[in-house]
């Protein structure tokens, strides 16, 4: 039986919400991915070119600095990763939680919030922060709202 963590990035609560029912649906722990200056309003206001997500959007190098790391990631096979969608991709953050650790040999599957826009190539550009021996499985977009017996259908269908 494999070890399962589920580590989420939530800017407004609704990653958040949909990560609680991931880990419910996959028995898995649970961890937030915290960033170490938190997000204020200000700074998630995407029509403003100058406000702190579109820098860092703009800027393929920024790694926002994260406020705690997981303890013992060894111990877990497979790590579901949730974020919402930022300018069609995960937010920055979610590189510098990927960097932070040796996934080598664990599965990765991502899932994501969305006002309406799909993963595109999040996984393609997410993967390129692991090593070439992490497996990666395709990332689903759910509304926050998703109820576990879908998630357990989306579960079963990943054969994990």
């Amino acid at each position: 039986m494999s070890k399962i963590l589920t580590a989420y990035f939530s800017a407004s609560g609704n990653t958040k919400k949909l990560a609680a029912e991931v880990a419910k649906a996959a028995n898995s722990d649970l961890f937030e991915i915290v960033p170490e200056v938190p997000y204020t309003d200000d700074d998630l206001n995407w029509m403003n070119k100058k406000s702190r997500s579109s820098i860092e959007m703009n800027d393929k190098s920024s790694r926002p600095k994260i406020a705690s790391r997981v303890k013992d990631m060894e111990q877990y096979d497979v790590v579901f990763v949730g974020f919402p969608i930022w300018w069609y991709e995960a937010p920055r953050i979610i590189q510098s939680f990927l960097e932070s650790y040796d996934f080598s040999g664990k599965t990765i599957v991502t899932f994501a919030t969305s006002g309406g826009s799909g993963m595109g190539k999040t996984n393609d550009i997410l993967a390129r922060s692991c090593s070439s021996d992490t497996k990666w499985r395709d990332g689903k977009r759910m509304s926050s709202n998703t109820d576990v017996n879908t998630i357990k259908k989306w579960l079963d269908s990943l054969n994990i």
